[in-house]
């Protein structure tokens, strides 16, 4: 518990002040947002703020996670590193992305190819090293492994969820702080989730005695600290993301870029994949993947009847098209993705009394 603290007041603290020292930098280098033509135009006076602030939020997150599993927590876990590497792999590509477009001067950066080749190096990187590093389970799962096992085909799973995660968070991250508090959300319930794998269950420790496991199945002692590292992973995204939001939240002073959305994307996905809950993923992050529908149902209107659903797509500018301030979309979706993560929380521990028929 005292690793997954300091490791979430470390990179909270680290993103708090270190956040306004990058948007001085930026600053002095003319990296500001470019703004779509076609966006809605209250946007426009956002050009020229700062972007590439999710550098911010993988430093202070990176920093965080070593200063608690170095200083307090496990020395080693497969499962933590695995997951800030692939948190740092996916931030990279949006950083590559981030980066020529300032160069450019134009609203388009890494070609779709890049983009789409960098993304399946990360995934391809994660599914081998979750399978023989994290001995992470290739079943499909919900709250556990399921019976479905994807065999050599775990690898297309992985990129499917990794894709799928970073997509979603990047069409969400389209209004001040409303992608940031979402992630800050899924991240702090990501850190109860593996912390309470980490608590509960049984399983004999090489050292005698009994240690806690997961409920899902009986764990070996470098499992339970596999678990242990994805927690404090996880709480040092969720600080360095809420740190991140103080200056991000409108009107923002930076924006996270690709870069962020990302490395967030990729560091969820990640997380899913290693505490075996998957699908249930699809539940807590339900505000991305209703972003992320409401872009695929404006494009198959128009293309298969010519009418488009939504007066703009992702859903968010929808509703500010129809008259609702930018401050009360965000307000109103944070409540969605925060009634999401706390329904999923329900559905975690509801099956974890249905496994055990213990309260705890």
């Amino acid at each position: 518990m005292r690793a997954i603290l300091v490791a979430a007041s470390v990179s909270l603290m680290l993103s708090l002040v270190g956040t306004p020292l990058l948007i001085r930098f930026l600053r002095r280098r003319g990296y500001g947002q470019l703004i779509r033509e076609d966006g809605p135009q209250a946007h426009m006076i956002k050009r020229g703020t700062p972007t590439m602030g999710g550098t911010a939020i993988i430093g202070a997150a990176v920093v965080g996670y070593l200063v608690a599993t170095l200083t307090i927590g496990p020395r080693y876990s497969a499962g933590g590193l695995l997951a800030m590497a692939t948190f740092t792999g996916m931030g990279l590509v949006g950083f590559l992305d981030d980066y020529i477009k300032l160069r450019r001067k134009r609203n388009l950066g890494l070609s779709k190819t890049a983009k789409f080749g960098g993304q399946a190096v990360v995934a391809i990187v994660f599914a081998v090293a979750a399978q023989y590093v994290a001995d992470s389970a290739t079943s499909l799962s919900f709250i556990g492994p399921l019976d479905f096992d994807f065999g050599p085909f775990f690898v297309v799973w992985a990129f499917l969820i990794l894709a799928s995660a970073t997509n979603g968070v990047n069409l969400t991250d389209g209004l001040d702080g409303l992608a940031a508090g979402t992630s800050g959300l899924l991240f702090g319930a990501y850190t109860i989730i593996a912390f309470w794998i980490f608590r509960h269950g049984t399983a004999e420790s090489t050292a005698g005695g009994i240690i806690p496991a997961t409920f899902v199945g009986d764990y070996s002692l470098e499992a339970w600290l596999h678990s242990d590292g994805l927690a404090i992973a996880a709480a040092a995204a969720m600080g360095a993301c809420l740190g991140f939001l103080w200056w991000n939240a409108p009107p923002a002073k930076i924006f996270m870029g690709d870069t962020g959305s990302l490395a967030i994307g990729g560091m969820v996905a990640a997380l899913a994949v290693l505490t075996e809950t998957e699908l249930l993923l699809v539940i807590m992050a339900g505000l991305f993947v209703v972003e992320t529908l409401s872009v695929i149902m404006q494009v198959a209107g128009f293309r298969l009847f010519r009418r488009r659903p939504f007066k703009m797509a992702p859903l968010h500018h929808h509703f500010e098209l129809i008259g609702w301030h930018e401050t009360t979309v965000i307000v109103r979706f944070w409540i969605i993705g925060g009634l999401a993560v706390f329904f999923g929380l329900g559905l975690f521990y509801a099956e974890y009394l249905a496994r055990t028929g213990v309260a705890s």
